[in-house]
């Protein structure tokens, strides 16, 4: 601290001068090491996070584009290395034996920190099942923010991990440890595998079936998580399936001569089923009503609660998609929404897929299905038909109308979020905003609230009642979502608030933004678009009551 002093500037961070803030306020150090004790109490791991589980992995497209031209090991040994795009990689060290490698890290995609390990470890070990090696030994990865976050908390996340790897059958040999703002955590595992038995990702045949042993909708449902709008049985179901090993799956496919397999994680069912096929040279066909599903994912499909990632994944692999005229573009989404330890995706003879099945069935995997075929030789295409038999809920508020007594935090708005405007939620959401929120316990009316819903005019109001019923039903229609969306519609009503000064439409306005999951920085935008046209007494004003 002393140097730091005499430079006036932190020895760490030339950036930041010294005496810091820190050591000001707190008479903290950090660059001597010197922490504030960790918060006490529960933590909330997804609220630690801007993106949850997969979602928080780069996506295909840039990945693609980073890694193209790096040079790739000229080792006859190498069986499978990096320009395959394939599971993990594959090492043959004698005659009949070969390692097979891989490493995955990633965001909580559930707030238990034991049960982020777990997921963690079953995430990481499916690269290996994938390929049908079988899993020996695992390192541990993690970056976590010390004294930031209490330290059972990565206690408990490393004890998750070496649990469930433990399920498996791999032993924990050691790990490396970062600091890190966010947590991340993973495993790099290695196994045996025999190479004349290798389940690559590009050995699908024309007229082989397409079998998915786990169902989807992990990265919405973590994303609703986020924003207090999953029910707690369809979180339930979704951390039973991220912790449940593919190792029993992996077998059987071995067992079942499947052709090629690849797990489903964080580029969605589009991008790996894109990438199985462009690998083997062929197109595909799926049946989207035969999609296996998660509780819930439906209606919050229905309801616009959809993840970032979904439209990086877009992004990714839209090119390949051929969606039939009948599949919805929210239908669609389902396909992009990233997957936190997914199900095996196995391509194997049709004549087996029953059988296959059924025994997938017997050992406990019950949503696997057969959900689609291999139509031929082709560039990779990815037909998405629909036979209508399932149909997502009609109205933008299924999601509340079908779980509301099971809601963890049930929304009061309930206009539709649209998925191109919807991202993972960041931290500082809930400062400044939640501030002005937390200050109506009971409800402020704003100035379209002078009408009381059954149409009878609100205490103290004049006029005659059926004008003003007229009046509330034009201002009710005026909000609904039309040639603009709902989302944009609220950004403009926090504008016309701030504009209008009108504070108790601001603290309402504020509190639907929030339930609709906009970012801080998107309400104080809308606002200064209010405030750019007023000047700096709107600046002030905002301010004040942005601030309570």
């Amino acid at each position: 601290m002393a140097r730091s002093m005499r430079l006036g500037h932190c020895i760490c961070d030339p950036k930041t001068p010294c005496p810091c803030d820190r050591l000001r306020e707190q008479d903290l150090c950090p660059c001597a090491g010197e922490r504030p004790e960790p918060p006490a109490g529960p933590v909330r791991l997804t609220q630690l996070v801007e993106k949850a589980g997969c979602a928080s992995k780069i996506d295909q497209s840039a990945l693609q584009t980073i890694l193209s031209g790096l040079p790739s090991p000229d080792d006859p040994r190498v069986l499978i290395g990096m320009p395959a795009g394939d599971d993990a990689g594959v090492f043959k060290y004698d005659g009949n034996r070969a390692w097979v490698q891989t490493v995955d890290v990633f965001s909580p995609s559930v707030d238990d920190p034991y049960l982020f390990g777990q997921v963690a470890a079953a995430n990481s070990v499916s690269d290996i099942y994938a390929m049908g090696g079988t899993p020996l030994t695992a390192l541990s990865i993690i970056g976590f923010p010390i004294r930031e976050v209490p330290d059972e908390v990565m206690r408990d996340i490393l004890r998750g991990g070496i649990d469930k790897m433990a399920e498996a059958g791999v032993a924990v040999i050691g790990g490396h440890s970062i600091q890190d703002k966010e947590i991340k955590a993973g495993f790099a595992v290695t196994g045996l595998i025999d190479p004349d038995r290798i389940v690559s990702n590009a050995g699908a045949k024309p007229g082989d079936a397409l079998v998915l042993t786990k169902p989807l909708g992990t990265g919405i449902l973590a994303f609703a998580a986020q924003i207090d709008r999953a029910p707690p049985e369809a979180i339930e179901a979704a951390a039973r399936s991220m912790t449940t090993l593919n190792k029993t799956a992996s077998e059987l496919m071995v067992e079942f001569g499947a052709h090629a397999c690849t797990d489903v994680t964080g580029f969605g069912l589009m991008g790996h089923l894109s990438s199985m096929a462009v690998a083997a040279g062929v197109d595909v066909e799926v049946v989207w009503d035969h999609l296996p599903l998660l509780p819930a994912v439906l209606e919050c499909l229905a309801a616009g609660i959809i993840p970032g990632a979904v439209e990086r994944n877009r992004e990714s692999s839209a090119d390949r998609a051929v969606p039939d005229a009948n599949v919805t573009p929210a239908m669609l989404d389902l396909c992009f929404d990233p997957q936190t330890s997914g199900g095996l995706l196995v391509a194997l003879p049709a004549d087996r897929a029953s059988a296959f099945v059924a025994r997938l069935h017997a050992a406990g995997m019950t949503e696997a299905v057969t959900i689609g075929r291999v139509t031929g030789s082709g560039d990779g295409q990815v037909r998405i038909i629909t036979s209508g038999q399932r149909q997502l809920p009609s109205s933008a508020d299924a999601l509340a109308q079908s779980r509301a007594d099971a809601l963890v935090g049930p929304a009061t708005d309930k206009d539709p979020v649209p998925a191109s405007r919807v991202d993972e939620p960041r931290t500082t959401v809930q400062n400044n905003t939640e501030e002005a929120i937390n200050m109506a316990d009971e409800h402020v009316p704003c100035c379209a609230d002078a009408i009381q819903p059954d149409g009878k005019p609100a205490a103290g109001s004049a006029g005659g009642i059926d004008a003003q019923k007229r009046f509330h039903e034009f201002l009710k229609a005026v909000s609904q979502p039309g040639a603009l969306d709902a989302y944009t519609k609220q950004a403009i009503a926090i504008a016309l608030s701030v504009a209008n000064r009108c504070e108790p439409c601001l603290k309402m306005h504020l509190k639907k933004a929030r339930e609709k999951g906009f970012t801080q920085e998107e309400i104080d935008e809308a606002a200064w678009m209010a405030i750019s046209f007023g000047g700096s007494p709107l600046m002030v004003w905002y301010d004040k009551v942005k601030k309570g």
